[in-house]
């Protein structure tokens, strides 16, 4: 599985996913721009000393992202998809695409992968949930429905 940021802003919320990556062993892909610094305080602070267990990558468009993982599920997260992410069907493989926090996703990406979008439900008139708490909430559902919540699936990777 794969985790990938397209332009996040908020440095805290990219550190709170690194240490999600960190801890569940899962790639974390950062799509530039990047609206901080990769040596930012903040973003440290929020990965606190898990950045040693981290695999990290960094692209200049999602584009380079999908033709780097040609074969693996995708699902791009946005308040605009109709289906509920617990209705996807996760994969070993599968990309987990998240926008940056003040626009979501490109619409051309959106457009493009329409079949590919999933969403978290909230109550109507809610815009979305914090960047890291939506990685979160979909990571483990896809780290459900693959049977890898036993702690010992982790501790085995390591």
């Amino acid at each position: 599985m794969h985790i990938v940021l397209v332009e996040p802003e908020i440095p805290a919320n990219t550190g709170n996913v690194a240490r999600l990556c960190a801890v569940t062993g899962i790639p974390l892909h950062l799509v530039r721009p990047l609206g901080f610094s990769v040596d930012d305080k903040h973003l440290k602070r929020a990965g606190l000393d898990y950045w040693d267990m981290l695999e990290i990558h960094y692209y200049d468009s999602i584009y380079e992202v999908l033709a780097k993982f040609p074969n693996c599920a995708k699902f791009f997260l946005t308040s605009k998809a109709s289906k509920s992410y617990t209705k996807a069907e996760y994969t070993e493989d599968s990309l987990l695409i998240f926008g940056k926090e003040t626009k979501g996703l490109p619409e051309e990406v959106r457009e493009r992968f329409p079949e590919d979008c999933v969403r978290i439900p909230m109550i109507p008139g809610a815009r979305c949930l914090n960047l890291s708490n939506s990685v979160a909430v979909v990571t483990y559902e896809a780290l459900r429905q693959l049977g890898k919540l036993d702690q010992a699936d982790f501790l085995m990777k390591r």
